[in-house]
């Protein structure tokens, strides 16, 4: 992904902009069209099948379970806030680092970034965040009551519509995202129905075949007489448009009976009911909602049915209403504090009924930077500021393309993102839960050469406990479940009832993980375990063979926390990547653990 430049012409035409006019549409009018957008978004990353977690923190449950056609469902997140196209249109976006940010992206399949203007574009940042988990994004293309000129003249014609499909459809490939929500809340004609059941059809069809992992959405509103009635559920009036779609998105004003409605329209048409995406308004419009979402969700997943999100910066609107200013422009510790507890709250409490995405994809890094931050740290120093970057390193910064990948799950009151101090992007995890491990990323790493290479960069003094980073492993039979400790411990401990006690490679062999290209710049080994480099901040690396190929389920943490301790322990940066052990030749003397898992004596 090629960064912009940081000048003013970049930025300004890089900026995300609506589209207002039919007219602007087909023509292409948008100060962006000369740019190559997929130079700037990161192609979106592929998925593995998700899988639901029993209680979602807790590391040493093996509690999985796979998803298939009879426990499938989906998560759709419509993020309306206060209008959208705020600071986030922009491509540095501001130094506002305080603003509204969602990163639960392990447990949503779609988002959709959601306007009241004709034809939304979802920013760069928002395409970038998503991306990099795997989330497929949608713009929006809306006619409310004061846009039914613009839907009478799209219906005017079958000819018609086939020309704003084609600009819509260019629209997705030039600015890099998989489809869209038809949201039509403006009466239409009877003679018109025709050409709107076209239009969605059309529409599935064309992003089906010209856009990878194309999707498009109907939003429950207009009835098969033009009516705008809202139906909450699927029914004879409006089971049309769920046909054309992939998915329909209904009104969050649901009860039981349409629940029970859908479920029959759904069984008679032989469709899949995850297509049907209930809605939530987290504000609690029409359902009880706010912090008990879950107890409208649990209602939805019972039957199997998909759940639409609307509006989960709620979070973040209403800290206005306990006296926190979410407007001012440079962002407040205090607001920044605030959200990010009630955003774990409230993810935390759905996440039981929400699937998680294990991440795949090897070498895999994280630094907890959820793109924005007070300064740009490098290796554990802020970086001396930049003029004229418009949001750049040094300073603070608000810009979603900056974002790390995320926590797995949510992890509240176990950590917290924590803002003046980091070791690379803007944030670091600051442990709160000491004495028992948890989970923070789900994995499915599958190393067939048997060898592994795991950094970790933290913050700890002596005096406050000791840390570890925890890998949970199987077998390729997935015999049981087996634990690395990684931590500082004077030998290697052979494995035994499932753990092993590793202790980090020794500084003098460092130059042997260059040498078989087992390091990452991103966590310089040269920071190792003195104190008095890199503001406090250490870096371990390990090297574990085994002899025979395993896969990586789970990444954890455990703070052993001291009576004498003053503060804890913080996370700055995790990496791990595969390593051939036949071209492995570390000195019996370094640390590198020898790891027997498919001997007889196994876990015995």
């Amino acid at each position: 992904m090629k960064m912009c430049d940081g000048s003013e012409e970049c930025c300004n035409k890089l900026e995300a902009e609506a589209i207002l006019s039919n007219e602007q549409l087909l023509s292409f009018e948008l100060r962006s069209k000369d740019i190559q957008w997929a130079s700037y978004v990161t192609p979106l990353a592929p998925r593995i099948s998700p899988i639901y977690l029993q209680r979602q923190y807790q590391l040493m449950s093996n509690y999985r379970e796979p998803i298939g056609n009879h426990n499938r469902r989906e998560v759709l997140v419509c993020h309306d806030m206060m209008g959208n196209y705020l600071e986030d249109r922009h491509y540095h976006s501001s130094k506002k680092y305080d603003d509204y940010r969602f990163y639960h992206w392990s447990g949503i399949d779609y988002f959709c970034y959601f306007s009241h203007n004709y034809i939304t574009i979802p920013p760069c940042g928002w395409l970038n965040a998503a991306h990099k988990h795997g989330v497929r994004v949608l713009g929006t293309f809306i006619t409310e009551s004061g846009h039914s000129k613009l839907l009478n003249e799209v219906l005017q014609s079958k000819d018609m519509v086939d020309k704003i499909v084609d600009a819509m459809v260019k629209l997705c490939k030039h600015y890099c995202f998989e489809g869209w929500l038809i949201n039509v809340e403006c009466k239409v004609k009877l003679e018109d129905m025709e050409n709107l059941y076209y239009l969605v059809e059309r529409l599935r069809t064309t992003v089906e075949s010209e856009v990878e992992r194309g999707v498009v959405f109907w939003y429950d509103s207009i009835i098969d007489t033009g009516d705008l009635r809202w139906q909450n559920e699927i029914n004879a009036k409006n089971v049309r448009f769920f046909r054309a779609a992939h998915g329909m998105l209904i009104n969050y004003t649901w009860n039981d009976r349409s629940l029970e409605m859908t479920t029959e329209i759904c069984e008679r048409s032989q469709a899949q009911c995850q297509r049907a995406f209930f809605g939530i308004d987290v504000f609690g419009r029409g359902q009880v909602a706010k912090f008990q979402c879950k107890q409208t969700l649990a209602r939805i997943v019972n039957q199997r049915f998909s759940t639409g999100f609307f509006a989960p910066a709620w979070t973040y609107e209403t800290l206005q209403m306990f006296g926190y200013n979410i407007k001012q422009p440079l962002g407040d510790d205090s607001v920044n504090d605030a959200f990010l507890r009630r955003n774990e709250k409230f993810w935390c409490s759905l996440w039981e009924h929400l699937a998680t995405h294990p991440y795949h994809a090897l070498p895999f890094y994280s630094d907890f930077c959820l793109g924005s931050g007070k300064s740009t740290y490098i290796n554990g120093r802020p970086k001396s500021s930049v003029s004229g970057s418009g949001g750049g390193d040094g300073e603070q910064f608000f810009n979603l393309s900056r974002c790390s990948l995320q926590p797995s799950v949510p992890l509240y009151q176990l950590a917290e993102r924590f803002y003046s101090d980091a070791f690379n992007g803007g944030s670091c995890l600051r442990i709160l839960q000491y004495n028992n491990s948890f989970r923070v990323f789900v994995a499915d790493f599958k190393l067939q050469s048997g060898g592994l290479v795991f950094a970790y960069a933290y913050k700890l003094q002596p005096r406050d406990g000791e840390f570890d980073c925890i890998l949970r492993f199987c077998t390729r039979n997935n015999a049981r479940d087996c634990y690395l400790f990684l931590g500082d411990y004077y030998d290697t401990t052979n494995l035994q009832k499932g753990r092993c006690y590793v202790s980090p490679l020794k500084p003098k062999y460092y130059h042997l993980l260059h040498s078989n290209n087992l390091d990452t710049p991103k966590i310089p080994k040269e920071i190792s375990l003195s104190e008095n480099t890199a503001n406090g901040w250490r870096v371990r690396y390990y090297v574990v063979a085994f002899d025979g190929a395993i896969q990586v389920k789970d990444i954890g943490v455990l703070y052993r926390r001291s009576a004498e301790a003053t503060d804890t322990a913080y996370l700055g940066a995790v990496y791990l990547n595969e390593c051939d052990v036949n071209t492995l030749d570390f000195p019996q003397d370094s640390n590198i653990a020898l790891i027997q898992i498919y001997g007889e004596d196994l876990l015995n």
